[in-house]
């Protein structure tokens, strides 16, 4: 069966609520654990189809945030679902306090979800969740909207970004230029609506009686096993052992493009020969894809036809649609979707074996996990799965960049390393943000740059006024419509990196623990899930700098002046 064939149909809010209130009256009034536990299955069943429609309706929206009707369907959902949280608030009640508890075979990593559920939501709340579902979603249509005048052409936020990394450094510049131009004018647009979420999240806290978001915002992030100062310390870490390495790749990356200093739209580009590009069409880039998993084992082969047959992704960027890139799932269909942008660059490869690596977890998962809570793991272990993956298909990158393969090996490691201080970066001013929610606009904007400071400190924002007094922020979608999501892809890319080294030490287990972990979902909390890979827990003090030596040695076997 075909995505396009998947039937959506709109709930009534009415109907869902009586059968919750029948599911759950038959859990309370439940005999014994057997009986218990069927009703609680077939809750789940119900609340899985709940979650299909919801993401079916969230997929079709973003592909296209002009069609009326998924706009409006998109706007009951976010006025609906925090009233359903009522009802899962009440299921969460019943399972901890159940006398079954101890007699079912239900994780205890659920457990502790529900616990924070309970932390994050009352009635009185509601209201405010759906001005932060309603200011969320303009973010996004107030992205996908934009319209780039640049020599005559239109462009996008996505299809933009190969001509700023031209090889010509006037081309780069001017369209950089025209880019930002673009988020100048909706400045105050961009300021009004992320100052109206920083106070609705702020308001919700104290409602809940928090003294302000970023506990609340912990909870609704489910950090199971860690904490803020345990984040703090990690950041440290970062800035000591990976921030002056960043710098010193980007010293070299100046030499080899052939710059005095890096501009801020010379960073992208990364060889003066030109940035890898995937050769092909994009069916030629799936029919690869489908080459590269069949060979990498037959789990992934398995997987990957079936998403072929299923048409389960998007790929191509156009007009309306929604900007980044990410993977759902469901559960209806026990399936998995992948949306993308593909501008032409290598992102496109990146994106696709990133998001190959969310959708491989969950078809793993779905074969055994029937709570559709689980068949996620948090996002801080999703992302293990997803930034692996990137890795893992490395022998097969000559299947989409050619003669350019090793320029895009380069490059992918030499980002990653990168990376972790940007990701960091948007974590803290996060921190910062919602510690001190009474900063103004331009408050915020300016401890974004001081932050930018720390971070990448040798970045130059000259002739670029907003990026200059810390506008970059407006890109992050994370920052607007999930907040404190962010420090989870640097915590994966310190596990990821280091399933790397094992496969490039030929580590016979990889592969084994790599499936290992995909199929367990969201069955264990992070820190287990990272000894079940038997990885090192990036909040152990050295991890960073093993990982920053290994890739530095890596990168340093590749003579980057002649790509």
């Amino acid at each position: 069966m075909k995505f396009s064939e998947f039937r959506y149909e709109r709930p009534a809010y009415e109907d869902m609520k009586k059968e919750y209130e029948d599911k759950l009256e038959k859990m309370k009034n439940a005999a014994d654990s057997a009986a218990y536990m069927k009703a609680f299955d077939e809750l789940n069943e119900f609340r899985g189809h709940v979650h299909s429609m919801h993401e079916l309706c969230s997929i079709r929206h973003t592909i296209n945030t002009a069609d009326e009707y998924y706009d409006e369907e998109n706007e009951y959902w976010n006025r609906t679902m925090p009233l359903m949280e009522v009802y899962e608030v009440e299921l969460a009640k019943l399972l901890l306090n159940s006398p079954f508890r101890s007699d079912t075979n239900i994780p205890e990593a659920f457990y502790l979800t529900l616990e924070n559920k309970l932390k994050s939501f009352s009635e009185d709340i509601i209201e405010d969740l759906q001005e932060e579902n309603r200011l969320s979603s303009e973010y996004g249509k107030l992205k996908a909207s934009a319209k780039i005048s640049f020599e005559g052409n239109t462009y996008n936020l996505s299809s933009i970004a190969p001509l700023m990394r031209s090889d010509d450094r006037d081309v780069r510049k001017r369209a950089t230029e025209a880019y930002n131009h673009y988020f100048e004018e909706n400045e105050d647009r961009y300021d009004e609506i992320y100052d109206q979420l920083v106070k609705v999240r702020d308001r919700m806290a104290k409602k809940l009686g928090y003294e302000n978001f970023t506990p609340l915002g912990y909870i609704r992030m489910n950090r199971l096993d860690y904490d803020e100062k345990m984040v703090s310390d990690y950041r440290d870490q970062v800035i000591r052992d990976i921030v002056p390495l960043s710098v010193e790749l980007r010293k070299r990356q100046a030499a080899r493009i052939g710059v005095d200093r890096l501009e801020c739209y010379d960073i992208d580009y990364r060889f003066r020969s030109g940035n890898p590009r995937p050769h092909g069409t994009l069916d030629e880039m799936v029919d690869s894809a489908l080459k590269m998993y069949t060979e990498m084992s037959k789990e992934t082969g398995d997987f990957f036809r079936m998403m072929v047959e299923g048409e389960l992704f998007d790929l191509p960027t156009r007009e309306n649609k929604e900007m980044g890139g990410y993977c759902t799932g469901i559960f209806d269909y026990k399936v998995p979707f992948i949306f993308a942008n593909a501008n032409g660059t290598s992102d496109d490869i990146n994106t696709l074996t990133h998001e190959a690596g969310h959708a491989f977890q969950a078809y793993c998962s779905f074969k055994n996990v029937k709570i559709p809570d689980l068949c996620f793991p948090t996002m801080e272990s999703a992302e293990i799965d997803s930034m692996s993956m990137e890795f893992f298909t490395h022998p097969w990158m000559s299947l989409f960049f050619k003669e350019e393969t090793e320029k895009y090996y380069y490059s992918h490691i030499e980002s990653s390393i990168n990376f972790l201080p940007y990701g960091c970066l948007v974590d803290h001013f996060q921190h910062e943000v919602y510690n001190h929610p009474e900063m103004t606009p331009a408050e915020r904007k300016s401890c974004w740059r001081r932050l930018e400071k720390i971070y990448k400190p040798d970045i130059s924002y000259d002739g670029f006024d907003l990026l200059e007094r810390g506008g970059f922020f407006y890109r992050q979608l994370h920052i607007f419509q999930a907040p404190f999501y962010y420090i989870d892809y640097t915590l994966a890319q310190a596990c990821a990196l280091q399933f790397y080294v094992r496969m490039l030490n030929k580590d016979p287990d990889y592969w084994k623990d790599y499936v290992h972990i995909c199929s367990l979902g969201g069955t264990k909390t992070f820190t287990q899930i990272v000894k079940e890979a038997h990885l090192k827990v990036p909040f152990e003090e050295g991890c960073l700098k093993e990982v920053a030596q290994r890739m530095k040695e890596e990168l340093a076997g590749i003579d980057d002046t002649k790509l």
